[in-house]
């Protein structure tokens, strides 16, 4: 792929490192993947890692470091297996791991360094986006899969497609025959997490009786995780968690810690990133 298709991605090397990385850290981390070409693990960190930077618009870079040609910076780095990632920040090496590791793995970790997505910048005077009717791309993307049914990211668009109009059992479907590389794609998780909460709902009583239900009974654990879980499902994010952190706190051994189980899953569907954080440390000062 050319530099123009990846333009937050390039190949680091001994003689320009001083420049091209601890430099330019300075003012954009930089992640710094050391690999190989016989590399089995490289080769399928390499490509999430190349996505992230593209989706990520800039908020890192990411440096390719071939370990068979640039033996020097690998001894200097002390890497002793591949695949390995440091995080260079500020002309610093901050943090890194050794091995592949899962996408959401891999976004948790640029998230506890403040490294998010930048949004595009919008042209002046630009209109606003058209809403994509859901249905609309349903259509679209069965006609592509159609055409082109041996490309399995097609299939996972179609599925999170599908998740928008309410098609759960042909989501799950679509899930379960994903390849291994895309059965952990953030997306498929995300997916996985909302079809979990939308099943947790299913049948349950209208949110009145759940209400009145914890009124007469405030220790009422089941009403709560329902009305927790249906909140969430109906966009009202925050007084969803409020109830599952209440739950939590109540009692968080309870049907086999369910309400961590939830939580987490409402942390992977929940887009608010500030309330997801927020809300992390509350679990986590409950649970440790």
């Amino acid at each position: 792929m050319t530099a123009d298709a990846m333009p937050h991605v390039f190949d680091a090397t001994a003689d320009r490192f001083q420049t091209d990385v601890l430099q330019r850290s300075l003012e954009t981390p930089v992640l710094v993947d050391f690999w190989a070409e016989w590399c089995g693990p490289c080769k399928t960190l390499g490509p999430i890692l190349e996505k992230l930077a593209g989706e990520y618009g800039g908020a890192f870079v990411l440096a390719k470091v071939d370990v068979d040609r640039e033996q020097q910076l690998a001894a200097a780095f002390q890497v002793r297996s591949i695949p390995t990632v440091f995080l260079v920040k500020d002309g610093q090496l901050v943090d890194g791991f050794p091995g592949a590791m899962p996408e959401g793995a891999l976004r948790e970790f640029l998230q506890s360094h403040g490294i998010v997505p930048l949004a595009p910048a919008a042209a002046a005077g630009e209109p606003a986006p058209e809403t994509v009717d859901p249905h609309a791309d349903v259509v679209r993307l069965r006609s592509e899969v159609a055409a082109r049914p041996e490309e399995d990211a097609l299939r996972l668009d179609l599925a999170v497609a599908l998740l928008r109009t309410g098609a759960t059992a042909e989501v799950e479907q679509i899930l379960d025959a994903l390849p291994a590389n895309l059965a952990t794609d953030d997306r498929a998780e995300r997916a996985r997490a909302h079809l979990r909460l939308s099943a947790a709902a299913k049948d349950a009583p209208p949110a009145e009786v759940l209400e009145a239900a914890l009124a007469a009974d405030a220790g009422d654990l089941r009403a709560r995780h329902l009305l927790g879980v249906q909140r969430l499902l109906q966009g009202r994010t925050e007084d969803g968690l409020e109830h599952l952190i209440e739950l939590l706190r109540r009692d968080r051994a309870w049907e086999d810690a369910l309400a961590r189980r939830t939580l987490i899953d409402a942390f992977r569907v929940v887009e608010d990133e500030d309330l997801v954080g927020r809300y992390r440390r509350r679990m986590s000062s409950l649970l440790f």
